[in-house]
């Protein structure tokens, strides 16, 4: 049996209270939580606007949903300078690796693919670098989890530094794109950011020749002054959509 939707409201009513400092298209009206608010107060609470909101600092959703913070990366800091230096060598192996011509990352039909090539040859590079260790990251059940932000967990060993990753091929001339290609999901316990700490981007360019990629270049993307939008809406998958209770008809399959 499925759980009542009425479970589920709460969280979105909460989170509307929490972006109410943030700008959003119109000002939603103010909210009181119930302790089993109905569908419809939900509703109108979307209907007012309270579904969409832009400019959210990502500092504080992050801080709001696991109670960690987002410390900004200082260039005048000596040990936020060798970080940065030994990420940025990484990544340049990583690009002239890649680019060989006999490379099996150039051979992948989907960036996809491509992508996780790249993930796992940053991760041995910077657990092979001095004084660092670099993993999948787990959750607060204590778990490694492969999906749901962020992909990497970065330490430095000796200071006990961590720094949070999120490797992303991006095809080049598309940084002006407003497609969106950035996602966060709250978790609760299945949550991966379980320390204060710097949250950074690794974006690769690729040249988007499917089978034969070439990788011109990568940007290092500090979050801490990253600001996110969000637009509340209800989803459901094909397995939901089709299910044989709710098919009231549906014709025989045509032979080829």
């Amino acid at each position: 049996m499925r759980p009542a939707p009425c479970k589920l409201i709460p969280a979105i009513l909460g989170l509307s209270a929490f972006l109410s400092g943030c700008s959003r298209e119109p000002a939603p009206p103010t909210v009181v939580i119930e302790a089993e608010p109905t569908i419809s107060a939900v509703i109108n609470t979307l209907l007012d606007g309270g579904g969409s909101y832009r400019d959210v600092p990502f500092s504080e959703v992050i801080e709001a949903s696991s109670g960690k913070r987002v410390i900004p990366l200082d260039p005048n800091d000596e040990l936020d300078a060798q970080i940065v230096d030994e990420i940025s060598l990484a990544l340049d192996k990583c690009l002239v690796d890649f680019n060989q011509p006999e490379s099996e990352i150039r051979r992948k039909s989907r960036i996809s693919d491509a992508g996780a090539l790249f993930q796992k040859k940053f991760e041995a590079l910077m657990n092979a670098a001095p004084g660092f260790s670099c993993e999948r990251p787990r959750n607060r059940q204590g778990n490694l989890q492969r999906s749901g932000y962020p992909d990497l967990r970065l330490v430095h060993r000796e200071s006990g530094r961590v720094i949070y990753l999120v490797p992303k091929l991006v095809e080049e001339n598309s940084l002006n794109s407003s497609l969106q290609t950035f996602y966060f999901t709250p978790r609760g316990d299945a949550g991966k950011v379980l320390d204060d700490a710097h949250h950074l981007v690794i974006g690769i360019e690729h040249d988007g020749r499917s089978g034969d990629w070439s990788f011109p270049r990568w940007l290092l993307v500090d979050l801490a002054n990253f600001r996110v939008r969000l637009k509340a809406e209800f989803q459901a998958s094909n397995k939901d959509l089709y299910m044989s209770e709710l098919v009231i008809r549906k014709s025989r399959k045509v032979s080829q």
